[in-house]
Order: structure tokens, then sequence, then C-alpha cells
């Protein structure tokens, strides 16, 4: 119960169901899911523990701010990762691996024509999925998404914005191309290309949105 509850709570933070800021009241959580306040309590430590919630003594308990120095950092890790990951993965690709990221692909098409950023970035999650796993390292997806998870709750923020999703596409396709062709140097170009992309939309975002971020 505990775990359902961390799982829930997590991905309403990353889905900005709680924004930044926002007030998390036990005693609401406790009857919108039907839980009783013990595995609520365990679930927001965790959640503290990673820094997406902050408990205040005699206040409360809030969702985090956005942190820039936090999603600098991440955003560098995780470029890090994925990137190396790619040009280890352009030797190896199996053709079977190549054709799941092309009918992913395929279905990012689809929703870029019907303008549907909630199900794109699903398929943004699945397609990068797929490349971390298909190296064989199994712990490296969880290592990349510990990285990358404030800099997964801006994006939120950044998937409306016009164009953006139709751009991530062309960024997408440039991966698969190179993996492809079995070019690690390309490969990694063109990921590192790709994840740079998102923080250059996500800086904007400070100014426009001071109430979100964390002045400090």
């Amino acid at each position: 119960m505990a775990q359902r509850t961390y799982q829930t709570l997590r991905a309403a933070i990353l889905d900005l169901t709680f924004l930044p800021g926002q007030a998390m009241k036990k005693s609401e959580i406790c009857e919108a899911l039907g839980v009783s306040r013990s595995p609520v309590s365990e679930a927001i430590a965790r959640l503290a523990a990673e820094g997406l919630v902050r408990v205040v003594p005699q206040a409360g308990t809030f969702v985090s701010l956005f942190s820039m120095p936090e999603i600098r950092e991440g955003a560098f890790l995780r470029e890090a990762i994925e990137s190396s990951a790619a040009e280890y993965l352009a030797a190896r690709i199996t053709d079977e691996q190549l054709a799941l990221l092309r009918r992913n692909l395929k279905l990012q098409e689809i929703l870029v024509t019907e303008v549907d950023p909630g199900g794109f970035y699903a398929l943004d999650r699945e397609f990068h999925a797929l490349i971390l796993s298909s190296t064989g390292f199994r712990k490296l997806q969880s290592v990349a998404e510990t990285a990358w998870v404030h800099v997964d709750r801006a994006r939120q923020q950044v998937a409306p914005m016009e164009g953006r999703i139709a751009e991530t596409l062309v960024e997408h396709w440039a991966i698969h191309d190179a993996l492809a062709a079995r070019d690690p140097v390309a490969a990694r170009a063109a990921m590192g290309h790709h994840l740079r992309q998102l923080l250059a939309y996500i800086e904007p975002l400070e100014k426009e949105r001071p109430e979100l971020f964390d002045p400090d």
C-alpha cells in the first residue's frame, strides 16, 4: 500500500497534477486514495528524500519549487548517460531493436499530427527507455531516471509549447538514423543535441514563470 501510494503521488508531482509550491494535505490524500495516514506519511518521506516535496514543521508539506541548479545538474547527468548509451548501442543494435524504435516513432508522428503533447510525452519516455534497455545494462534506466527527475517535472511546462513536439520528433529520427547507420559518433552527437534542446527551452521559463522556481 505504501509503495502504491508513493508511486501515485510521485506520478502526480511529475505530471504537474500537483503544481510546484502547492500544499499537499494528508487528510485530502487519504480520502482521495482511500488509505490511512501511515502509507501517506511513508510516501511523503520518500518524496522528500528525492527532493520532490519539502516538509515544513508546523506548516505542512509542499511540492518543491523547480530549482535551476538541480535541473542543470540532472540534464548534465542524463546527457552523459544517454549519449554514452547511444554511442555504445550504435555498434551493437539489432534489426529487431531498430524495428521497435521505428514503431515508436511512427506512433509519435500520429500524435504530432493530432497535437497530443500528453500522448507524445509518454512515447518520448518509451523511446528513451528502449534505447537504454537495448544496451543490455539492467540498471541504466533507473539511474538515468533518478538523474532526470527534476528535469522531467519541468519539461511538462515545455511539451505544450507550439512546435516543440514536432521538433522533438525530428531529433528522435536523427538518433534513430545514426543508430541504423551503426555510427557511434553520429549517435552520440544526435543524442547530445536532442537533450540539450530541452534545457534551452526550460531555462527561459525561470523568467516567464518565476513563481514556479526557487529563488535560492
